[in-house]
């Protein structure tokens, strides 16, 4: 049965309308297809957005971010200077410094920049790093003495002598004794008792508490006992002076009241 040119709309939305699931784009253009033969002059028109219609001149991106280097290998930084301005990670912190929150490197340290690779750490990956001396490399052997904050080096300290010469060394010095010969040293040695010394939360080393306390009752270190007093008597006090200071506060405001205001001329 043919059907008339005219039904040819009808039929292609019917054709379209059996598919279960058809897209937006896909009826548009079966509507577009069958609309041609029927009506040439009948065409869809997409109006550009607001947004699009205020390019006139295709300007949609800001300034530049002035993304690179900042400081060059060898130069000195401080800590907080910007060394390395980056998006993503092409280049990672090494020895003294870290990640900003935007990928940028800044230096911890005061000191001297490098660029530098890390084999131990990370095959292929580059860093950068500040060397706290201007003749030195990075990164530093893994078994070198490690340096501490404040530019400071681990040093080893020379053994003092135990003696000088011409001083003399006394076993068991007292307090109140000299140094100036050995008659000085009192004959009877004084018996010291033994020390339990703990460190402590602030790493110190002191005794316990309540071996202070036993130290002062060998001592014969007595302490005023505490006397707890009446303690309605001193309420009763505090609030009569509460109320004699309420009676006075409304006595001013009262006569602050009753002083008559000068006239405005």
């Amino acid at each position: 049965m043919l059907l008339p040119r005219i039904f040819a709309p009808v039929r292609a939305s019917s054709v379209n309308a059996s598919i279960s699931i058809v897209s937006s784009s896909r009826v548009l253009d079966a509507f577009r297809a069958a609309n041609a033969s029927t009506s040439p002059s009948l065409s869809f028109i997409r109006h550009a957005t607001h947004q699009a219609q205020g390019r006139a001149n295709g300007a949609k991106d800001g300034p530049g971010k002035r993304l690179g280097a900042k400081k060059s290998g060898g130069e000195y930084v401080i800590p907080g200077n910007i060394i390395f301005r980056q998006r993503g990670t092409a280049w990672f912190p090494g020895e003294n410094c870290k990640f900003g929150r935007d990928h940028c490197i800044f230096a911890t340290e005061s000191g001297y920049v490098r660029y530098y690779r890390d084999p131990f750490k990370h095959p292929k990956r580059q860093y950068i790093g500040v060397a706290l001396q201007k003749d030195e490399t990075l990164p530093y052997p893994r078994n070198a003495a490690r340096k501490r904050r404040l530019n400071m080096v681990a040093v080893e300290r020379d053994a003092e002598p135990d003696t000088v010469e011409g001083q003399i060394v006394v076993a068991d010095l007292q307090v109140g004794d000299g140094t100036g010969s050995e008659t000085s040293v009192r004959a009877t040695p004084r018996d010291k008792p033994e020390r339990n010394l703990v460190m402590g939360k602030g790493y110190a080393y002191r005794e316990a508490n309540w071996q202070i306390g036993r130290a002062a009752e060998r001592a014969n270190v007595r302490v005023q006992e505490f006397v707890p007093g009446d303690r309605w008597a001193a309420w009763r006090k505090s609030q009569a002076r509460k109320s004699a200071n309420a009676e006075r506060k409304r006595l001013r405001t009262s006569q602050k009241a009753a002083k008559p205001k000068a006239k405005k001329r």
